[in-house]
């Protein structure tokens, strides 16, 4: 499935289990690091945790990325380092940018933990560009109601980020990215157009092919530059696309950090043990400290 003239990687995940709900990780990868900006993604859930309980990511930092945060069902609080809380609900858009460093945590909202909470979405981090690594920290919620929605034949698409179908998505892009979410009915198509450097396809939910070539769920679909297809699902899909121009300049990772240079991450490591960081208000009691081993580290 790797050299059929369409498809150049499929990504499968590995995934982890975060106690109650599982994350499938398709970037990075051992095959591909990045597509486009998109340097890790995340797939959570679909999980409904138990009565009380409820997702609680402590503080932790990152540096020269934005991260993208997009549900499909639940909701999050978001708290970050800049004074920031805003809570995130389906179709809507988180993005942080962390620039020259920046510490969050996202955890379920008190009201949704009695009937126990709900978790499915997309987490994405992009690489910021050479000459933006280390800009200043911002953040930027998008609510869904202000998000570019395309629909026709049974289809939907809405573009969290780019230019796409004739749409502007509103959501800030530091380098040049497209980033969809495409709901397909039963028997419905959409045109999955050439336009970017890199583009990648993920079947989050249901069923659907890629001009006849049947998708596996959970799995990174890495598209041959220059290629037009059509995306079409027999029994109805949720599909996400993703891409942009390519790097010139590599990007490491290591654990949340990202990086065109490895003495960057190393500094960040050590400023993190040393508590160099801000603290978030009104969640600074704990943290996460640094692994000895991280789930998350680039390939060479």
């Amino acid at each position: 499935m790797s050299d059929d003239g369409l498809i150049i990687h499929a990504l499968r995940p590995v995934s982890h289990d975060l106690g109650g709900f599982k994350v499938h990780r398709t970037l990075p990868h051992k095959q591909r690091t990045m597509v486009g900006p998109f340097v890790f993604f995340d797939q959570m859930g679909p999980a409904h945790l138990p009565p009380g309980d409820g997702i609680d990511v402590r503080p932790h930092p990152h540096i020269n990325l934005s991260t993208v945060t997009y549900l499909f069902a639940g909701a999050i609080d978001h708290r970050d380092s800049l004074g920031t809380f805003r809570t995130i609900e389906p179709g809507a858009v988180n993005l942080m940018t962390a620039g020259t460093g920046i510490v969050h945590s996202e955890r379920s909202p008190a009201a949704a933990r009695a009937p126990g909470p709900e978790l499915s979405g997309i987490q994405t981090w992009l690489a910021l560009p050479d000459g933006k690594e280390e800009i200043a920290p911002a953040f930027e919620h998008v609510p869904a109601a202000d998000m570019p929605v395309i629909t026709g034949g049974g289809a939907s698409a809405r573009v969290i980020m780019g230019s796409l179908w004739g749409a502007t998505s509103p959501v800030t892009a530091h380098a040049d990215t497209i980033y969809a979410d495409v709901g397909l009915d039963p028997g419905a198509s959409i045109p999955i157009d050439a336009a970017a450097d890199e583009r990648a396809v993920y079947l989050a939910a249901g069923d659907a092919a890629l001009d006849g070539l049947p998708l596996e769920p959970m799995v990174l679909y890495v598209l041959r530059p220059g290629t037009a297809a059509t995306l079409r699902s027999a029994g109805g899909a949720r599909v996400m696309l993703c891409g942009g121009g390519a790097f010139a300049t590599p990007r490491h990772v290591w654990w949340n950090f990202v990086s065109s240079s490895r003495d960057r991450i190393r500094a960040a490591r050590e400023d993190w043990k040393a508590g160099r960081f801000p603290t978030v208000p009104g969640d600074d009691m704990e943290s996460i400290p640094i692994p000895q081993v991280p789930n998350t580290v680039s390939y060479p």
